[in-house]
């Protein structure tokens, strides 16, 4: 059950690295066949195991509590620059949906970025209806649309949203 602000009474257990673990593996393999069905070619940016292990890149797996039987969600963040990072790989388990999870992976990656001094957090997702949900979560969260960033560019399958964390 979610509370008012989109979160879980009960905290996830995360997971730093843990992309030996192949349910770990097995949600992001989906993740990323996903984004890539749901997107025109060529545009969809969603990272594979080994770009996940990229310095200046920090993947969380999330769990129901600290046994890791249930997976909830991935999510990761890229440093961009010391001030600015990235909102990666961000995907909840489809059955554990509408839970509150992807606003508590959301807020657990957003605390990660403040915690580091960033002042910005951006993100690129589909433009395409499969990501409408995506993007009305991170609307709730404050981001806003803005241009493409770091190494993006224009892109009609792209939708662009950053944050200012301070």
């Amino acid at each position: 059950m979610t509370d008012p602000d989109g979160s879980l009474g009960e905290p996830l257990h995360f997971v730093e690295g843990d992309l030996a673990d192949s349910r770990v593996l097995e949600l992001l393999d989906l993740h990323v066949a996903r984004a890539r069905a749901e997107t025109g070619r060529g545009s969809a940016h969603a990272l594979d195991h080994a770009a996940l292990l990229a310095p200046g890149l920090t993947f969380w797996s999330a769990w129901e509590d600290d046994t890791r039987t249930t997976l909830v969600a991935v999510g990761a963040l890229k440093e961009l620059t010391h001030e600015h990072g990235e909102v990666k790989s961000m995907h909840v388990a489809e059955r554990m949906r509408g839970r509150g999870y992807g606003a508590t992976m959301l807020q657990h990656i957003i605390a990660a970025a403040r915690s580091r001094g960033m002042s910005r957090l951006s993100l690129e997702t589909g433009a395409w209806p499969y990501f409408v949900p995506a993007r009305v979560l991170y609307a709730s969260h404050g981001f806003t649309e803005c241009e493409p960033f770091g190494d993006y560019s224009p892109d009609v399958n792209s939708v662009f949203m950053t944050l200012t964390l301070r």
